[in-house]
C-alpha cells in the first residue's frame, strides 16, 4: 500500500463505503476535524510533564480514532460494512465523566476566569480545549443536516471539559498559580 494514491488530486474523497465526495463536505470537514484534534493529543503526549495524564490521553486517541471513523462511515453503506465497525458506547463517555469527576475533586474550585497557559503542557491541553469545540461544533451543523450519533457529540463536549481539569491539574502539579482575568 502506498500513501501516494492519487486519488485525491481532483477535490474528491472517499467516505466509508465508497461514496466519492467533495474534500470540502461537512462530514469530510467533521472526521478531519476530530484528526487535527487526534493529532493535537499526540502533541499533548509529547510535551506531558512526568507521563502526567499520558495513559489517559492515549486513551482518547483511540477513541477519537474510532470516533472519526464512525464520522467518516457514508450513511447509505451497506450494513456489512456499518455492522463491521466498532460501535461508539456509552462507556466511552462514562470513563471521560469519571475522570472528570476525580480531577474535579482534586482541584480548588474556580473563583473567576483563568487566562489559557501556564507550562507547555497545560497550555497545549488548553489548546485541545478548543480544538474539541471546534469539532464539537462542525459535527453539531452535521448533525442539522444529516443523521449523526449524538454520542458522538457529547463525547466532544465532555473531552473540552477534561482538557479543561488537566490544564488546570497540570499547572497545580508543576507550581504554576493560575491567572485570573481581571475585570
Amino acid at each position: 500500500m502506498t500513501i501516494v494514491t492519487k486519488g485525491g488530486d481532483k477535490g474528491l474523497t472517499s467516505l466509508l463505503g465508497g461514496r466519492r465526495v467533495p474534500k470540502d463536505d461537512l462530514r469530510v470537514e467533521c472526521y478531519g476535524a476530530a484528526d487535527e484534534l487526534n493529532a493535537f493529543v499526540g502533541f499533548a503526549i509529547s510535551l506531558s510533564e512526568k507521563g502526567l495524564f499520558e495513559e489517559e490521553l492515549v486513551a482518547v486517541q483511540n477513541d477519537l480514532h474510532l470516533l472519526s471513523s464512525r464520522i467518516a462511515l457514508d450513511p447509505g453503506a451497506d450494513e456489512k460494512l456499518k455492522s463491521s465497525l466498532p460501535g461508539f458506547g456509552d462507556d466511552k463517555l462514562k470513563s471521560i465523566e469519571k475522570l472528570i469527576g476525580e480531577l474535579e475533586e482534586s482541584l480548588p474550585p474556580l473563583t473567576g476566569f483563568i487566562h489559557y497557559g501556564g507550562t507547555k503542557f497545560a497550555s497545549s491541553l488548553h489548546l485541545l480545549r478548543a480544538v474539541s469545540r471546534r469539532a464539537e461544533r462542525a459535527l453539531v451543523k452535521l448533525s442539522n443536516e444529516e443523521d449523526v450519533e449524538m454520542i458522538l457529540v457529547a463525547y466532544l463536549n465532555r473531552l473540552s471539559d477534561l482538557f479543561f481539569l488537566m490544564a488546570r491539574a497540570a499547572n497545580i502539579k508543576a507550581g504554576v498559580p493560575e491567572k485570573f482575568w481581571e475585570k
